[in-house]
């Protein structure tokens, strides 16, 4: 039987849970597949990703894990509203955070990252991913004219975030620029590790994982 409450470890786990949460809704408002498995919940969001079949724009996840107190059994996918709503409830000093009993389908969600296998593949420093997301950001704008249809948000999209990021090694998308930086994962004057595993990407850093798998090519 699946667990109805995480009871995380500290309240500071709850506010960066909540952080998380907020910064992905701000980008994408969907859903957040929710796992966890003993003492551990890990949560999986999309920051970028395709909107229509055959999108060459690669998908985008941003991975939190934290800490639980007490032992649990959750895998679910809900919205990131019903997510914010039930943390808006609780206390400043709870840490029982009950898990959203209506559940939504997410495409992306049915397809996560490999737990196991990941090889190590470099590093980048986080002032790179914070140019590389600012600068794309930037050229996403300015490619754009006014009242642009969605064929055209999504060619200028997937030019700019498909693209392998510059001087990183393994042809990783700049999209993890962007989802590294959306998330609020880049720590000042911090490192990023790299690891791929087949067609996925992970950058890591102390804050949060992306993880991003290449568009298919057709």
């Amino acid at each position: 039987m699946e667990s109805t409450e995480l009871r995380f470890a500290d309240a500071q786990s709850v506010a960066d849970f909540r952080t998380f949460t907020a910064r992905a809704r701000a980008n994408d408002d969907g859903g957040m597949r929710l796992l966890a498995v003993g003492r551990v919940a890990a949560a999986y969001v999309r920051t970028l990703g395709p909107t229509v079949l055959g999108e060459p724009l690669p998908t985008v996840l941003g991975l939190r894990t934290m800490a639980l107190e007490a032992e649990a059994g959750v895998d679910v996918t809900v919205s990131l509203g019903s997510v914010l709503d039930r943390l808006a409830r609780m206390p400043g000093d709870d840490v029982v955070f009950p898990v959203p009993t209506t559940t939504v389908t997410e495409t992306w969600a049915g397809i996560l990252p490999p737990r196991s296998g990941w090889e190590h593949a470099g590093g980048v420093s986080c002032a790179v991913l914070d140019r590389a997301a600012r600068d794309g950001i930037g050229e996403v704008a300015r490619s754009l004219p006014d009242r642009a249809g969605a064929p055209v948000v999504s060619t200028a999209r997937a030019a700019v975030w498909g693209r392998p990021l510059e001087g990183v090694a393994g042809a990783v998308p700049a999209g993890a620029a962007f989802g590294a930086f959306s998330l609020g994962f880049l720590v000042p004057d911090g490192e990023a590790t790299i690891h791929r595993n087949g067609r996925w990407s992970r950058v890591s850093t102390a804050r949060g994982h992306v993880l991003v798998r290449a568009a298919a090519i057709l």
